[in-house]
């Protein structure tokens, strides 16, 4: 689990409440149902209305993405190093049963390529075709929570204004003006919390997330082609390990065969 999110959520929203409070304001003045729906049917509306069902329902689903950590490199590397040994002793053809029982797609396809015989360098450029779709469809994600942060603190004045007429259209009773106009500005807040501390937030996150797929596939395919050029496995292991740039997994060098910097 990934508590960042969770401990920058509480940050935020924690910073906000308790500045609030100690500056006298009531917590329920900051409740309002009807701003909610405003702000929050409005916005994801308008995300919808710009975004394919399939994009807005894979953003839903990648919701999982902010609380998920991505896997281990380290794993990923002791895995292709034992693969590279396997195949140096008994030969690629060793590894058909790994790439029939493995469960990630993207290291299943570039094992079956191997073992089908298939040239190391079209292997490459099969599999780098295969990564630059999937970075492009998961970017989708991210951009529809950018749309959203764009669209909230609109909506949050379209409430603003609403709430603003409904007092207007109440002017014979001056004792409630000031309640009315401050919920009113309600909406504005619920908008720019919105945008700011949920949607951009899970953009940005969502945007990272991809970035450590990528490199995790970028050493899927550089792994996998040194094992089809027989390879041995400590260098490979060597090489590997230039992809985790010192931070854990999230580098990104890579040498010439990988082509990408």
């Amino acid at each position: 689990m990934d508590i960042a999110t969770i401990i920058g959520l509480i940050m935020g929203f924690g910073a906000i409440i308790g500045g609030a409070t100690l500056e006298g304001l009531h917590l329920s003045a900051l409740i309002q149902p009807t701003a909610a729906v405003i702000v929050l049917g409005g916005t994801f509306g308008a995300a919808f209305v710009s975004f394919p069902m399939s994009v807005a329902i894979g953003a839903v689903m990648d919701l999982k993405k902010l609380i998920g950590t991505s896997p281990k490199n380290d794993d990923l590397i002791t895995e292709l190093c034992g693969y590279a040994a396997k195949a140096r002793k008994n030969g690629i053809i060793a590894l058909e049963q790994d790439a029939q029982n493995h469960k990630d797609r993207f290291m299943k396809k570039a094992i079956s390529l191997s073992v089908d015989g298939v040239e190391p360098k079209d292997i490459k450029e099969l599999m780098e075709i295969d990564l630059s779709a999937s970075e492009e469809h998961a970017k989708l994600s991210a951009e529809f929570y950018e749309a959203a942060g764009g669209y909230a603190p609109t909506i949050g004045i379209i409430g603003a204004v609403l709430g603003l007429i409904h007092v207007m259209s109440n002017l014979e009773d001056t004792s409630k003006l000031g309640a009315g106009i401050a919920v009113a500005f309600v909406a504005t807040i619920y908008g720019l919390l919105t945008a700011n501390i949920l949607c951009l937030p899970t953009a940005t996150k969502i945007k990272h997330r991809i970035k450590d797929d990528s490199v995790r596939k970028e050493i899927i395919i550089a792994g996998i082609v040194a094992i089809q050029n027989g390879e041995n496995p400590r260098f490979i292991e060597e090489r590997l390990k230039s992809y985790m740039g010192g931070h854990g997994g999230k580098g990104a060098a890579t040498d010439k065969e990988g082509g990408k910097k």
